[in-house]
């Protein structure tokens, strides 16, 4: 059977809008994700019937929300196959998540040591890095990548040494769709003994992330990237580490004990989640995660290769348009640019049209300077993208390829 996009979309009330008379076309999916009712009425329940802090009320309100808080670290962790529950860190998001074990890091790293990172990251995931080195006196290690956006493997593995302390690498590449080998590479950066961290901001929604057999340190991602909410996103790491990890911040919570002259910390997960967290958000993601899973994720996965191969095929055959990043795996993404037009005024264009797209340097410049492009036009699909959208992105690139004339 054939995957159920009808009954996908029937749950996403947003897909039913019109802009400026048109039916809205959503194909920004690698910057954010629609809601499904089911987590829009998660938030709403949360608001309106037990709303409260967590953990240290004595009445029933609190009750409730702890239990319902502490139930989405549950779902999390056995949606990614944590080891234990205590391994599920809460966030705001990717960036906060790469920022606590890079804080981290910059206290154990020494001058000598290195940090691995590729051409294809997103912001998050090099300055958090750079300044780690920069305060340590230890150096940032760049993998390159091909003109096709795939990364360079060969010469990823000759920067792994005895100095290599930590290697960061997205799932897959927010501006490109790259798919990166990620069991591969963890594979090779463990054999020199370094820590792994991947970015799955873009990876996550695509589901079958499973920690375990990655073999990673740390895995990080956002809630609204995979139907969930914004301002909420995970840290998962390993217990061993995370236990005894430098502490992100210091507050309520994550304490154990305080006089006016020291202070220790709570155990995992708390140790490393001072002060009030999005409760709603992080129920929310809890009710977008066990909705997600519900799903067919063979059918998902089958339906989102089929979209990527259509884009592409249309693409190619477009006079005048060109695809940027062109690797042999690649997921939900079509980053492009056509002749005469700047991305920006593309984006101006279709919008007007009611199609929704990114443009810019999605927040990875270096990328875009490495690719000599000032940014691209980026089309990004999801599981409830129909293929007569894609039909419909190039109808309105044609009407777009006319006004730039």
């Amino acid at each position: 059977m054939s995957f159920d996009v009808e009954g996908v979309r029937a749950q996403f009330p947003i897909l039913k809008r019109e802009i400026d008379g048109n039916p809205l076309v959503y194909l920004d999916n690698a910057a954010t994700t629609q809601k499904p009712q089911c987590v829009i009425d998660t938030l709403v329940e949360y608001y309106s019937n037990y709303n409260s802090n967590v953990h240290r009320g004595a009445h029933r309100l609190a009750d409730e929300a702890t239990t319902r808080y502490e139930a989405a670290r549950d779902c999390v962790a056995g949606f990614i196959n944590a080891r234990a529950r205590q391994e599920v860190i809460w966030t705001s998001g990717t960036t906060e998540a790469i920022n606590i074990v890079a804080h981290g890091l910059a206290k154990q790293l020494q001058p000598g040591d290195e940090v691995v990172v590729t051409e294809m990251e997103h912001h998050a995931n090099i300055v958090t890095w750079q300044q780690a080195c920069l305060s340590s006196g230890a150096a940032l290690k760049v993998a390159p990548i091909f003109d096709s956006g795939e990364l360079d493997q060969t010469a990823f593995e000759q920067l792994l040494t005895n100095k290599t302390r930590l290697v960061a690498f997205p799932h897959v590449s927010n501006s490109l769709g790259t798919v990166n080998p990620i069991v591969a590479m963890t594979a090779k950066a463990k054999s020199v003994g370094a820590l792994v961290l991947i970015d799955g901001a873009q990876g996550i929604a695509h589901g079958g992330v499973d920690v375990q057999a990655i073999g990673c340190d740390f895995y990080a991602f956002s809630g609204h990237k995979m139907f969930g909410p914004t301002g909420v996103g995970v840290l998962w790491g390993r217990e061993s580490l995370l236990a005894e990890w430098p502490v992100w911040q210091t507050g309520g919570e994550m304490i154990s004990e305080v006089t006016y002259q020291s202070a220790s910390w709570n155990t995992l997960p708390y140790r490393l989640e001072a002060g009030t967290p999005n409760i709603a958000g992080v129920i929310g993601l809890g009710a977008a995660i066990d909705w997600f899973s519900k799903l067919d994720l063979l059918g998902l996965q089958q339906h989102e290769r089929a979209l990527m191969a259509h884009a592409t095929a249309l693409a190619i055959d477009f006079e005048g348009l060109r695809i940027v990043g062109q690797a042999p795996e690649k997921s939900g993404v079509l980053s492009f640019l056509m002749d005469g037009g700047h991305p920006a005024d593309i984006g101006f264009l279709l919008d007007r049209q009611g199609i929704a797209i990114r443009t810019g340097h999605h927040c990875a410049e270096p990328l875009m300077r490495r690719l000599a492009v000032p940014g691209t036009a980026r089309a990004s699909f999801s599981i409830y993208t129909r293929t007569s959208e894609i039909d419909a992105l190039f109808t309105a690139l044609d009407k777009v390829k006319f006004m730039l004339a």
